[in-house]
């Protein structure tokens, strides 16, 4: 099963801290989690305004009692809660391939949820595909131009009429556009099987 996944966090450094992750499944099967232990570190501070107004605001439990909407398998908690929680959602699959777009950060970010790659679920891959790299096969640019490149675009350009709704920066949106993307880079329809 694939699963393709986003997570928001407080800096590009090494010492950053996960803030919220979201994940779906091929048939649509979602987690999302929002961490209560992330930490501002001094490497955040140029960017924390940005953070505040683009991920933190985009939180489930920033929103308003009416502008939020039924999230199956949300969890708030510590590190060590979600990491719990995500394992549990994980079981339920025999194989997992993870996707994301740009990976690097977002791969290391799940790996420390459980410690290490040698601590993953039995089932999960210790590798992850990015379609950073499929955006620019498709384009016929560089990887870099394709860094660039709004996903959002792509969607609109290349796919139904806005066929995921949410909030940029949203870690479960990011996922679910990460989904969409793929089905579109690489010619495959999950949703007819």
């Amino acid at each position: 099963m694939k699963i393709f996944f986003d997570t928001e966090f407080t800096g590009l450094h090494k010492d950053t801290t996960l803030i919220s992750i979201g994940l779906i499944s091929e048939d649509r099967r979602c987690f999302y989690a929002e961490l209560t232990d992330y930490k501002r570190t001094l490497s955040d501070a140029d960017n924390w305004n940005w953070i505040e107004e683009n991920v933190i605001a985009n939180l489930y439990k920033s929103k308003s009692e009416n502008d939020r909407k039924y999230i199956p398998n949300y969890h708030i908690g510590t590190k060590d809660d979600i990491a719990l929680a995500l394992g549990n959602w994980f079981s339920q699959f025999d194989k997992v391939e993870l996707v994301s777009d740009v990976c690097h950060y977002d791969m290391v970010l799940l790996i420390d949820l459980f410690g290490t790659a040698f601590d993953l679920p039995d089932n999960v891959s210790a590798s992850c595909y990015d379609i950073n790299q499929d955006i620019a096969r498709y384009y016929k640019i560089s990887q870099s131009e394709a860094f660039d490149k709004s996903r959002e675009e792509i969607l609109w350009d290349r796919w139904k009429d806005g066929s995921v709704s949410g909030d940029k920066h949203n870690s479960l949106y990011d996922a679910k556009v990460i989904r969409e993307l793929y089905q579109i880079l690489n010619n495959v329809d999950f949703d007819e099987h």
